[in-house]
C-alpha cells in the first residue's frame, strides 16, 4: 500500500530486441527520459545511434540490456551492428 503522497516507481521506457527486431520500432519520450533496450534473441545484438554516434551498447547477449538518456530533443535513429538491416527510432521532444 502506498503512502498518501507516494508515488510508484514507473519503468523506463523499454524496447524488447526479439525475433532480429526492435519493438516498437519507432518510440517519443520527453527530453531527460531513459530507454532501456533488452535483447530477447538467443544471439547478441547491438544498439547503435546511426548520426554521430551518440550512443553503442556492447554485445548484448540474451537478457542483457542497454540504457541510455536521451538529455536533448531530436530524432535519433539506430540499428545492430551485428545485423545492420535491424533499425529503430527514438524521438524526443
Amino acid at each position: 500500500m502506498l503512502a498518501l503522497g507516494a508515488v510508484a516507481a514507473e519503468e523506463p521506457p523499454a524496447v524488447a530486441i526479439d525475433n532480429f527486431t526492435f519493438g516498437p520500432k519507432e518510440l517519443t519520450v520527453p527530453v531527460g527520459t531513459t530507454v532501456k533496450w533488452t535483447n530477447r534473441d538467443d544471439i547478441p545484438h547491438t544498439v547503435v545511434e546511426t548520426g554521430s554516434r551518440v550512443f553503442r551498447s556492447k554485445a548484448l547477449d540474451t537478457d542483457d540490456t542497454f540504457s541510455y538518456t536521451f538529455a536533448n530533443a531530436g530524432t535519433f535513429t539506430y540499428f545492430c551492428s551485428l545485423h545492420p538491416q535491424m533499425v529503430g527510432k527514438i524521438i524526443v521532444k
